[in-house]
């Protein structure tokens, strides 16, 4: 599509475009929140729970690349991004449905095909939908990032990104706040199930409607286009070849993911185990399950709460740390958010303290609004002009990897952690945040040696 032939959007259409990236992340935010509880109440340990999470780093690091690849190529008469987008809001949707009936599932199936599933096989049914849901998330993703290039003008470009960023935030407060504000307006405990079609409806709706307002123009090749075949080690090597300081940026990349994801993944179940003293439930009895029915809620609930808090911190710091980079410089800036959000783990790693926890959580919200921006404007600085792509693309793999090291390495010292209660057991969770606060720190000192460009 030629840049002259690109009609400018007005406010409204922004918007427009912007409502399906609110429905994914709405999605994923309740993906985050919920995943545990539901895992758990049909047997996942915290090392079984770390393994189903892998789902994430694994699809993140080959389905976007692979549907971007496949995605600049696709002639439908529905556009080149947009059948990427519905597709993976619709089978996700399927996926935010099953998940939490994975139980009923499979006992359907067992006693309509008169076939014994072993025990764990809503489990395993569970993990699968999972999966499913996380790759659909990236396929609807990345085609969707490559939308704005191929129909929002380029003058357009960065307020297109910025109401993205604002659907992202939107969505993801949203997505937490819903259950405890019912219960704390109207005292209604909104259901687990509820909650996913919740999700997978905003989802849905959300892009139907982007895909309806947002046209885009029919790829047609060029005549004798050839298709490059990608070479990886070649871009690998092209990528560092960049700048020594790219290294740098990579390995604090990579700590920084590693911490902040030890929040991410296991917020919602120190929580409930920490916070609310819940002990571990995934080899109890129903009799067991259904005495702590209210206190799992209450700890899903505070959880919801926390998030919602740390995703509106994260929105309403975003701009003013853009601005203090300009003045300071981005490496400063992210240094001193990254150190911020280590105190937060820290505090979180020795208190039990419901408002404590709460305001801690607001305060790692300054480095997860950083984490969003500012490594991506470190690195480019050094970014070869027509390679942004290839670049982003390689630099997501130290956003992805350290994913896979917090779901096995990390998620195994927990499951190592064990101590008696009065009901059962119960996991040190806390330690995720000693884990965390030790990354940021590392993550903070290879920033620190970064030679920043200024303008």
């Amino acid at each position: 599509m030629e840049e002259n032939a690109l009609k400018k959007f007005n406010t409204a259409k922004l918007i427009s475009f912007a409502i399906g990236f609110f429905g994914l992340q709405f999605a994923w935010q309740m993906r985050i929140i919920l995943s545990g509880p539901v895992t758990e109440s049909l047997g996942a340990s915290p090392f079984l729970f770390g393994l189903i999470w892998l789902a994430g780093p694994f699809t993140g690091m080959v389905v976007q690349p692979l549907i971007g690849a496949l995605s600049d190529k696709t002639t439908s008469a529905f556009g080149r991004r947009r059948p990427y987008l519905l597709g993976g809001a619709l089978l996700s949707a399927l996926a935010l449905w099953a998940l939490p009936n994975s139980e009923a599932i499979t006992n359907f199936i067992s006693s309509s095909l008169h076939i014994k599933f072993p025990a764990l096989a809503a489990l395993a049914f569970a993990a699968v939908m999972i999966w499913i849901l996380d790759a659909c998330v990236n396929i609807a993703q990345g085609p969707y990032r490559a939308l704005v290039p191929d129909v929002v003008p380029q003058e357009q470009h960065s307020i297109a990104n910025s109401y993205i960023s604002l659907a992202i935030g939107l969505g993801s407060v949203i997505a937490a706040a819903t259950a405890p504000f019912l219960k704390w307006a109207f005292n209604y405990q909104m259901s687990v199930n509820a909650q996913f079609i919740m999700a997978a409806l905003a989802f849905t709706l959300g892009m139907i409607w982007t895909c309806m307002v947002i046209k885009e123009k029919r790829y047609e090749p060029k005549e004798n286009e050839k298709t490059e075949k990608f070479d990886f080690i070649k871009s690998l090597k092209e990528f560092f070849a960049l700048s020594p300081e790219v290294g740098k940026i990579c390995w604090m990349q990579f700590f920084t993911w590693i911490g902040n994801m030890c929040m991410m993944i296991y917020f919602t179940q120190y929580a409930i185990h920490t916070v609310y003293g819940v002990p571990d439930l995934s080899g109890v009895n129903e009799a067991v399950k259904a005495s702590f029915e209210n206190a799992v809620a209450a700890g899903t609930n505070f959880s919801s709460i926390c998030f919602a808090i740390f995703n509106l911190v994260c929105f309403l710091v975003a701009i003013p740390i853009g601005i203090l980079s300009v003045k300071f410089g981005n490496k400063k800036v992210h240094i001193i958010s990254m150190i911020s959000m280590a105190l937060a783990f820290l505090g979180m790693a020795f208190t039990k303290d419901h408002t404590t926890v709460a305001v801690l959580m607001g305060l790692s919200g300054i480095g997860w609004a950083s984490i969003c921006a500012l490594p991506f404007a470190m690195l480019s600085q050094y970014i070869k002009p027509g390679t942004e792509g290839s670049v982003m693309g390689i630099f997501n793999i130290f956003i992805a990897g350290p994913q896979v090291f917090v779901c096995t390495l990390v998620s195994w010292i927990i499951n190592k952690c064990v101590f008696s209660v009065d009901a059962g057991v119960n996991y040190h969770w806390e330690y995720t945040f000693l884990i965390g606060a030790f990354c940021l720190v590392a993550a903070s000192i290879i920033a620190s040696r970064v030679k920043e460009l200024r303008a």
